[in-house]
């Protein structure tokens, strides 16, 4: 935010933060209102005239104290008395006149039928010397009628200004209907500046230099121009959500000291049709009267997604007729000099082609998930506001989050000082840290859930199934912490040291399926059944062996082809990219590759029923174990004989420690429950 919007911003008590009130146009109403009503009942607040019966009537008749008689339309008569007659111990209380100095009635006699009242009159006057003749009048309430048809349309009006100023209130251009049009892009510039810059994005080296290429433009153009060369129109930022995108555009609005503009790709779009197109013509036009300046569209995709794959019209044409817009002003008959587009999305493979052309986006950055040193650059940084003890080492949690995006690094640090205060601790320490990673990775510890004694036992050999199996394989990776106790959905949970590779064979994946598929091959050998709890397992393998088979071509019945499509096409098509025949021979060669590693590692953990055994007790007395208890059982393994020294600073914390965790990545966690949702490790169907 920036500080003059900070300092007109509300406090949240209705005041904003420079003492002053604000001007409300609901005062107004209210006062019109209570005006209308105080007119409405003016004439009511003097004292009302007393009711009487006919015989008081009468009497005041006989007696002459009654000076005139007015019948109101012909329902109530009312009496004013003489003068004189005020000098009556009776009638010393009542007033002839008002507090206005007009005269007043001083008695009401409500009528029921008019000729009845009228010969009554007549026959109770007879003999009088001087008699009262009845008055007719008709008296219209003046504002009760008004408001009879005012009221009516006040209420309509303000229905259709108050639906209006709803409708226009996101439009932008001060709220107000006809300004719905108007772009919805906040600005940023040397009155309104970011304080964010390229010291406070961590890692993601590789992508500074190309955005910090672009903003030593805007700074030192002649450097370029001298040259002949052109500053890149647009350059469009790719990655995984939470990688930092949004982040490295902040640090160019507040480095590149030039007029910033940015909104979401959201913002385009609108109930009304043509709004969309209208909002990007505006969005240049401003952009060019503040030329060189950024513009910054944040998910992209929003309006970006290529044109023509559905054929269902509505919104589907504004979004198009949006975007056509959108690659007009990037780069169409008129140019834009000095009109630099940055964009942000997570879904590169969906946006249209002519979008990502050469002279609209030249660039595309790829900003990925941390590696290892980034990790402690991200960690030193989120750090800094934390009061952390001295067993906190950014080496260290760097190494125990492999697979963690920025924003997860984030929530680690703050879940870490969350847990920290919960136990009313003075400093953070190491062991906070790793429950925060333990509680973000696997979920919350349920360990008041209620489970029986057998299920338990089940669940213990199902783990230990795992353990043991990626223990004995070469290329599964080597398990280093187990737990049993309830997380989240899951019933147990088993972490894993993965070996970050770029490219991957057959015999890796298929070792990595045998000890997917152990966990439920140990219930068959020691149960003699199986158990639902084996569904995440099932997931992963089941996609993890249709990618073997379909796209990378590790099957040598279906052969080496491929039918992953890159352009994301195949999302809007009905049929397959392959026949019938060769869908069959699909199933059934991953079938093959399923029941083969099952029937794997059901020999390796009989062979080794013993050891198995072994593990699922202490697996059942402490409920975690580590590392270290496997090599007790099993021996050191000898495959990553590289690994020892990494794994040393972890197994250092001691099995004992409940709380504590291994080098873990995020994507690893096996969930073992029935009928759980697939945790973000599932893996893609599409490779990367």
């Amino acid at each position: 935010m920036n500080e003059n919007n900070d300092k007109k911003s509300d406090n949240g008590f209705g005041k904003p933060k420079n003492g002053k009130p604000k001007f409300n146009y609901m005062w107004i109403y209210a006062l019109l209102a209570i005006l209308i009503i105080g007119l409405q009942f003016f004439g009511s607040w003097g004292e009302s005239p007393k009711q009487i019966g006919w015989g008081e009537v009468k009497t005041m008749v006989t007696n002459q104290d009654i000076e005139r008689l007015v019948l109101v339309n012909k329902e109530f008569a009312e009496i004013y008395i003489k003068k004189e007659k005020f000098k009556l111990d009776k009638y010393k209380n009542l007033k002839p006149t008002d507090s206005f100095g007009a005269s007043r009635p001083q008695f009401v006699y409500n009528i029921g039928s008019v000729e009845t009242f009228e010969k009554d009159f007549a026959e109770i006057q007879q003999g009088v010397e001087k008699p009262v003749y009845i008055e007719n009048l008709t008296r219209r309430n003046v504002w009760g009628d008004a408001l009879s048809w005012i009221l009516p349309v006040a209420l309509l009006v303000g229905a259709w200004f108050f639906i209006m100023r709803m409708m226009s209130r996101g439009s932008g251009g001060g709220g107000q209907i006809f300004n719905i049009g108007k772009s919805k892009a906040q600005l940023f510039d040397k009155d309104t500046h970011v304080n964010v810059n390229f010291s406070d994005v961590a890692g993601l080296d590789e992508a500074k230099v190309e955005i910090m290429e672009i903003v030593d433009f805007l700074k030192n153009p002649k450097k370029y121009t001298t040259l002949g060369g052109k500053i890149p129109k647009g350059a469009l930022l790719v990655g995984p959500p939470g990688t930092g995108k949004t982040l490295l555009a902040k640090a160019v609005a507040g480095e590149a000291k030039v007029p910033f503009f940015s909104l979401s790709g959201s913002d385009f779009v609108e109930m009304f049709v043509g709004v969309g197109a209208s909002r990007v013509r505006d969005l240049f036009k401003q952009a060019k009267e503040k030329s060189p300046c950024i513009i910054f569209i944040d998910e992209i995709d929003a309006i970006g997604r290529a044109r023509g794959r559905n054929q269902i019209t509505g919104a589907n044409d504004e979004r198009e007729n949006t975007l056509n817009q959108l690659l007009t002003e990037m780069d169409g008959f008129a140019t834009n000099a000095g009109v630099i587009i940055l964009a942000a999305t997570n879904r590169a493979d969906i946006l249209d082609r002519a979008l990502l052309r050469a002279g609209r986006f030249d660039r595309q950055i790829l900003v990925e998930l941390p590696d290892l040193e980034e990790r402690k650059a991200i960690f030193k940084v989120h750090m800094k506001p934390l009061k952390t003890d001295i067993s906190v080492d950014s080496d260290f949690l760097a190494k125990q989050t492999p697979g963690f995006s920025g924003a997860d690094i984030a929530n680690v640090c703050n879940e870490s000082a969350l847990i920290a205060a919960r136990r009313n601790k003075a400093e953070i320490g190491r062991q906070d840290f790793i429950d925060a990673i333990d509680r973000i990775v696997g979920g919350l510890e349920k360990r008041n859930k209620i489970i029986s004694p057998q299920e338990k036992k089940v669940i213990a050999f199902h783990e230990a199934g795992h353990a043991a199996t990626s223990w004995m394989l070469e290329f599964a990776h080597p398990l280093v912490k187990v737990t049993i106790v309830p997380r989240g959905k899951a019933l147990g949970a088993a972490w894993y040291l993965p070996e970050e590779r770029q490219i991957t064979t057959f015999e890796q994946m298929f070792d990595e399926l045998t000890a997917t598929l152990a966990g439920r091959a140990s219930e068959e050998i020691i149960f003699g059944k199986v158990s639902t709890g084996a569904l995440n397992d099932l997931e992963k393998v089941t996609k993890q062996a249709y990618a073997m088979v379909v796209y990378f071509g590790l099957n040598k019945e279906v052969g080496n082809v491929s039918y992953y499509d890159s352009t994301g096409q195949q999302e809007y098509s009905f049929s397959k990219p392959y026949s019938e025949a060769t869908a069959e021979l699909i199933d059934q060669e991953i079938k093959k590759i399923v029941e083969k590693a099952y029937e794997r590692a059901k020999t390796i953990l009989t062979e080794n029923r013993d050891k198995l055994e072994q593990l699922a007790d202490i697996l059942l007395k402490k409920e975690v174990i580590f590392r270290e208890d496997l090599e007790n059982i099993f021996g050191k393994r000898p495959f990553d004989e590289h690994l020892i020294a990494d794994m040393k600073s972890v197994t250092d914390i001691g099995a004992g420690d409940a709380g504590a965790v291994a080098e873990v990545e995020q994507p690893q966690v096996k969930h073992e429950v029935a009928g759980a949702e697939p945790d973000k490790g599932s893996p893609d169907e599409k490779p990367k």
